[in-house]
């Protein structure tokens, strides 16, 4: 009988480890690896200078 128990735990042990890997995997794909491709929202974030937008004169364009 106690080789059965010792069986019995042995299954429920493995059980249980997978599912704690699969509580681990959850928790990194849901909770860090979404921080790492976090976006900000300001508009100055991607913003660069082009001397070209910078004219002071505007050229008319004939139509």
């Amino acid at each position: 009988m106690c080789d059965t128990v010792k069986k019995v735990l042995k299954i429920v042990g493995i059980i249980a480890a997978i599912a704690a890997v699969g509580v681990g995997i959850y928790f990194l794909v849901t909770k860090v690896l979404p921080c790492k491709n976090k976006v900000e929202e300001d508009d100055q974030s991607d913003y660069v200078s082009c001397s070209c937008c910078d004219i002071d004169d505007p050229v008319p364009v004939e139509a």
